[in-house]
Parts: structure tokens; sequence; C-alpha cells
């Protein structure tokens, strides 16, 4: 296989744009699974401000794509990658797809609005878990006490 060859190039980026959706989808899951468990288990780091604004903009992000019907970025990125590599690329939505193919779901069997209302759902968990687990803010230091 020659590594310059086009098609190949095409697919390995599609390929990594999966890696990358995987885990973004994961980030979100296994992150409010986390910050959950911390919260009552007394974790501090959940609590930090940075993790926990990216979190909450990462489910906003889906359901507000979702409310508007549009389609994950990142799906069109991979769909169009595959294509360009002249493979078959999968219908519908990655999420969609990828609970298919673990869950054996038939796409035609679920709406899509069944999955807007989970990733509203979600996005109302982990809008309360800020208000029952609030992130914090590190405290500024004064410049005297940096010294």
């Amino acid at each position: 296989m020659d590594f310059h060859d086009t098609p190949f190039l095409y697919r390995l980026a599609a390929d990594f744009t999966v890696v990358l959706h995987f885990a973004f989808v994961m980030f979100v899951l296994l992150g409010q699974i986390l910050i959950t468990a911390g919260a009552f288990a007394g974790w501090n780091w959940i609590r930090n401000f940075k993790f926990r604004v990216i979190h909450l903009a990462s489910i906003l992000f889906v359901v507000l794509e979702s409310v508007a019907g549009i389609v994950c970025p990142l799906t069109t990125l991979e769909k169009w990658l595959r294509k360009q590599a002249g493979q078959v690329s999968y219908q519908g939505d990655f999420i969609a797809n990828w609970i298919h193919e673990v869950l054996f779901i038939d796409e035609g069997t679920v709406e899509p609005w069944v999955f807007t209302a989970c990733y509203s759902l979600f996005g109302l968990i982990v809008l309360l878990t800020f208000y029952f687990a609030p992130p914090r803010r590190k405290p500024r230091q004064s410049p005297a006490e940096e010294v």
C-alpha cells in the first residue's frame, strides 16, 4: 500500500475523525458520570471551572444542533472524507449509527426526535449538576501572595 495514495489518506482522515467523534461522545458521557460520582464522593477536581464549562458547552452544542436539525460537523466531515476515499458511508447521524451498531437498533424504528429528546434530557442533567455540584474558580492570589 502506497502511503501517498490519496484515497488512503482520506480513509485515514475519516478514521481519525471517527476516533475524535467517539472521544467527544465519551468526554460528554463519562464526564457526566464522573461529575455525578464525584459530587457524592466529595472529589474536588470535578468542580474545576474550565472542565465543567467545556463539558457544559459540549452537551449544549449537541442539544442545539439537534434541536435545529443540523447534522454534526464531524459526521458531515467523516462522510465527505469517506466519499473522497471511495468508501460507502452510513446513513443518519453518528450517534444514531453508533447506537445502531452497538445495540442493533433499526434506524427506521427510532424517530430522530427520540435522539433530540435524549440529548436534551442529558443536557438538563448536566445543567442540574451545575446547580447541585457547582464548579468553583480558583481564588486569585494577590501579587504579594505570589512572591
